[in-house]
């Protein structure tokens, strides 16, 4: 006879869990959150007007964007889906669920401080020799040094490496319209899918 492990799937948590024990250390998801909080959001922050319901912050919402585009989810609607079915997702959104009109409005109304923020987060992993964010490649070109000329970056290269960086970041913007304009259904829907059937 066969052991198993016990499956039991209704025995409640005698403390909450946190979500930040579930994710590995290490993580592509934890090195996006902690450069977030260090990047400077005061244009962002203060841009919010303070009427109506509470908004989510826009170190949540740049978070998403950048693990989403990072790990290949470009469409809002597939990060919005993603922060209920991803450990990774739930753990940069704060285990809160933004919306997909949300994720899509904060891209398009300050698109150009994303793409600045983003370039940062992606100069910042090539620093810390983060050779891949996700699918993104940050350069491949090959160089001729010796030991002590491999350290030195001449100011030329930098700004050529962040022309680069940003012609990147822009791809994967029109991308991400691209995708959020393309009406694909939010999972099947299956009250509809029963009728249809019948």
């Amino acid at each position: 006879m066969s052991r198993f492990v016990p499956i039991d799937r209704d025995t409640a948590y005698l403390l909450p869990p946190s979500v930040d024990e579930w994710l590995p250390e290490g993580h592509l998801a934890r090195f996006v959150v902690e450069v977030i909080d260090k990047l400077d959001l005061s244009e962002l922050v203060g841009r919010y007007a303070g009427r109506g319901s509470d908004a989510h912050h826009p170190a949540v919402l740049l978070g998403l964007l950048i693990y989403g585009y990072s790990s290949g989810a470009f469409s809002s609607r597939k990060i919005e889906r993603a922060t209920y079915d991803s450990v990774a997702f739930r753990f940069v959104a704060a285990n809160t669920h933004p919306d997909h009109d949300t994720i899509a409005t904060f891209r398009r109304r300050f698109l150009p401080q994303v793409k600045s923020l983003f370039v940062q987060v992606l100069v910042l992993a090539r620093e810390m020799k983060c050779l891949k964010l996700g699918n993104i490649a940050l350069d491949g070109t090959k160089v001729h040094a010796n030991a002590s000329k491999h350290r030195a970056l001449s100011w030329g290269h930098a700004n050529k490496i962040e022309a680069q960086l940003r012609e990147e970041v822009q791809a994967l913007m029109a991308l991400a319209e691209k995708a959020d304009r393309a009406g694909v259904p939010d999972g099947m829907d299956v009250p509809a899918e029963i009728a249809r059937r019948e």
